[in-house]
């Protein structure tokens, strides 16, 4: 358990009732928030290549080229970091620390092969690559967070210790982050974030549908200074993106309307493959248009971090106040 922060005392001691007036106070002089995050799941592709060079045959060449050493079309770290720095918004990088199948797994798991396929993109976050990628974002503004393996959901060493490898590798704290494949053990995994250290988590949600089925703010589920943010779309929940474009920006249209209605925190996330446009075309597109039209719309956009750093602020508040009372004075 990391070091106790009076800074969080007054989010701890808040009132349930008080809560979303705070936000709505977070919120201050926007319509809505918007918050970015990127699960960074596979950075390289190069096994998995013959995977896919096998199940899609069509594109059998493409799969096998990227299979090359010289070509990483997963790699698409400063594609984002350029596309957000563009239009001045920031977001959050969740970085995963898998189990080593052979070391770590059963005989069992052996003999998978899904768990060989996962393996064979596993990555280790300090290697020189990843490790220099992971301070440049956090040099640049980004947010770096924890994305905690399928294991740790319900073991808190091993999720305290792929926190700490992240923390070693960043050269600070991280304050919050999502488990892998939105793997929750009830509110069994949020008490062992919460007892690690995190502030936030942001594994409520789904990867087939979309919307604010979990609310339109963030949750306290202790009562507590630990905050959930709701996962509103993920971008594989998406109409076929590729092939219906203009019908996924619709929906994100409609989603932000939603959002801006009902002054609500709204939270996205696309893997940072889907932006290499030769495989996932329209992705990218998606996602600006996204971040374009919520700030057209008066949205706060950043990270989850961000925010929770803004209800910290928000609570010192004497008069938390309403949209209605911001815009009437």
């Amino acid at each position: 358990m990391t070091a106790h922060d009076d800074r969080l005392e007054p989010l701890a001691r808040l009132s349930t009732g008080r809560f979303e007036s705070v936000v709505s106070t977070a919120l201050n002089d926007h319509e809505f928030a918007l918050c970015l995050t990127h699960d960074v799941d596979r950075p390289y592709k190069r096994h998995q290549a013959l995977y896919y060079a096998l199940h899609e045959r069509s594109r059998m060449g493409y799969h096998l080229r990227t299979a090359l050493p010289d070509r990483n079309p997963y790699w698409q770290f400063e594609d984002i970091m350029t596309l957000e720095a563009d239009l001045g918004v920031r977001s959050a990088f969740y970085f995963l620390q898998e189990p080593h199948l052979l070391a770590d797994g059963s005989p069992r798991d052996w003999l998978s092969l899904e768990k060989w396929i996962q393996f064979l993109g596993r990555y280790d976050v300090r290697k020189e690559d990843i490790a220099a990628m992971v301070r440049e974002l956090d040099d640049g503004g980004w947010e770096v967070g924890l994305h905690g393996s399928i294991p740790a959901h319900d073991d808190r060493d091993r999720l305290a210790r792929e926190k700490a490898t992240i923390e070693d590798v960043l050269g600070n704290s991280i304050s919050g982050g999502r488990q892998h494949y939105l793997r929750l053990d009830g509110t069994q995994t949020w008490r062992h974030q919460a007892d690690i250290g995190l502030r936030y988590d942001a594994s409520l949600g789904s990867s087939t549908e979309y919307g604010f089925e979990h609310g339109y703010v963030p949750q306290r589920p202790f009562d507590d200074a630990f905050v959930e943010f709701p996962l509103t779309l993920m971008e594989v929940a998406l109409p076929d993106v590729s092939d219906e474009t203009d019908r996924a920006i619709e929906e994100c249209e409609r989603l932000l309307v939603e959002a801006a209605r009902n002054d609500a925190v709204m939270t996205v996330l696309w893997h940072p493959r889907y932006f290499n446009p030769d495989e996932f075309p329209g992705y990218r597109r998606c996602y600006r248009c996204l971040v374009e039209r919520a700030l057209e719309m008066n949205a706060w956009v950043g990270t989850p971090g961000q925010f929770y750093d803004r209800l910290v602020t928000a609570v010192a508040s004497s008069s938390p106040v309403t949209k209605e009372t911001r815009q009437n004075p």
